[in-house]
């Protein structure tokens, strides 16, 4: 199904509910993203999907049950009202498109079921948020070149990019059981480390501790063992985005890491924001795809003509930092650093077609990550390794606090947005943690 843009993305859509056509809001009736929530404070209330909408929620378990709907909707709706996201992720994209434009009908302003659904509204500061979907596993891609760029010449001056980056998607399997919602406290991990000139590691708790910015692509319909899915059919197997913070033990992953890669350095927490923004909420800001012509093309089982035209996508991408002294001193979160994702080395389709090429089955809300996202000038790093280069340069903050890597008590935000002439402004939330000591 090729990518397009219908009535759900007109700018000029207003929303009768009023928060929602504020300027600068994450949540207007052109984006509608799926959240698992349930009113805060009453833990025997069961989770159930709702969709964000200016500062509201609207509650699909209290809206399926008003007149108004289409009757092929009964069944997803239906599904939702049960906090059973991945029933609806599973569905073919037709499905799932028209229950976008029934959603934005019901929203927009003027809507006949509007009187029906103002009773089924929630204010999100009322919403206790738990991960979108049911995520059975996790692949970490390493799409940001800039990112792999720099940080692989901190430890290769003469060599940073390994032979086979401009080649195939890198990647290794992460560990979906420590994916937590954004607001879920991480505890600074444990592990071994060798200091220069020891004889010997030793066990303790991590000492430089560090986020990653990354985008998070969740599947879709799944595909049979063994049957790729080809890249004319990889968009149609893509659900929707969530921002995700890949915290990182860099001591702990420098002494791990060879011969297999990230372990113990990276499965102690990685943080999702709870809105799924779908694909079809991202069609205005799609982007052609391309490579510099000086580098190797994609090989043909990676490459098509629709990931040319509008593989890319423009996102943009911060990282915001509050100290405990901050918040004590009532100062707010700083801009860390800025990115855009549509200067990732590969595109989601291209991830989600590698993976299944050898016959691997994804499940729908198996989650896809990509990987740091840096941009190529100088305070565009996606992590603090980058940006105070190994730890040789500290960041000064407000009131004279310097940072090389996370302390316990520092809260760390993620945020982005999508902005473009002829598009409505839309936003994915605050994917947000702060650490706290280590365990005994």
């Amino acid at each position: 199904m090729p990518l397009h843009t219908d009535p759900s993305h007109d700018p000029a859509l207003q929303s009768w509910v009023a928060s929602a056509n504020a300027a600068g809001s994450d949540f207007p009736i052109q984006n509608l993203p799926y959240g698992r929530f349930r009113r805060a404070g009453d833990n025997t209330q069961p989770w159930r999907i709702g969709v964000a909408i200016g500062d509201q929620i609207l509650d699909l378990a209290a809206a399926r049950n008003q007149a108004g709907w289409p009757a092929a909707l009964v069944a997803p709706l239906h599904a939702l009202a049960n906090g059973d996201l991945n029933a609806v992720m599973a569905a073919p994209k037709a499905l799932r498109v028209a229950l976008r434009q029934a959603l934005s009908a019901a929203l927009r302003a003027g809507s006949p079921q509007q009187a029906a659904l103002a009773a089924c509204l929630l204010p999100q500061d009322q919403a206790a948020m738990a991960l979108p979907c049911a995520i059975h596993d996790y692949t970490d891609f390493y799409t940001g070149i800039h990112h792999a760029t720099t940080v692989g010449k901190l430890f290769r001056p003469d060599n940073p990019l390994l032979p086979n980056y401009k080649w195939v998607p890198i990647g290794y399997h992460g560990r979906a059981s420590s994916l937590v919602v954004s607001g879920t406290p991480i505890r600074r991990p444990r592990g071994q480390t060798l200091a220069p000139g020891a004889a010997q590691p030793q066990v303790g708790p991590c000492q430089r501790l560090d986020y990653e910015l990354e985008l998070g692509a969740l599947v879709g319909p799944g595909n049979a063992l063994g049957e790729p899915v080809p890249m004319d059919q990889a968009e149609d197997h893509l659900f929707g985005l969530t921002l995700l913070n890949d915290w990182s033990a860099r001591d702990l992953q420098a002494w791990e890491y060879q011969p297999l890669g990230p372990f113990l350095s990276k499965s102690f927490g990685s943080t999702l924001s709870p809105w799924v923004v779908t694909m079809e909420a991202l069609a205005p800001y799609r982007l052609p795809f391309s490579r510099p012509v000086d580098d190797p093309q994609p090989l043909p089982y990676l490459d098509s003509a629709a990931n040319r035209d509008s593989g890319a996508i423009d996102i943009q991408l911060e990282v915001w930092l509050q100290t405990a002294a901050m918040r004590a001193a009532g100062q707010p979160a700083v801009r860390l650093s800025a990115s855009n994702f549509q200067h990732a080395y590969w595109t989601l389709a291209q991830l989600l077609t590698h993976q299944t090429s050898n016959g691997c089955n994804l499940q729908p809300g198996d989650l896809l990550g990509t990987g740091t996202q840096s941009g190529p000038e100088a305070g565009q790093g996606g992590s603090l390794l980058e940006l105070s280069q190994g730890g040789k340069q500290p960041i000064t903050l407000l009131g004279g606090e310097s940072r090389s890597f996370l302390a316990d008590g520092d809260r760390l935000t993620l945020r982005a947005f999508c902005q473009r002439p002829g598009a409505a402004r839309i936003g994915f939330g605050d994917c947000s943690g702060t650490i706290v000591a280590a365990a005994a």
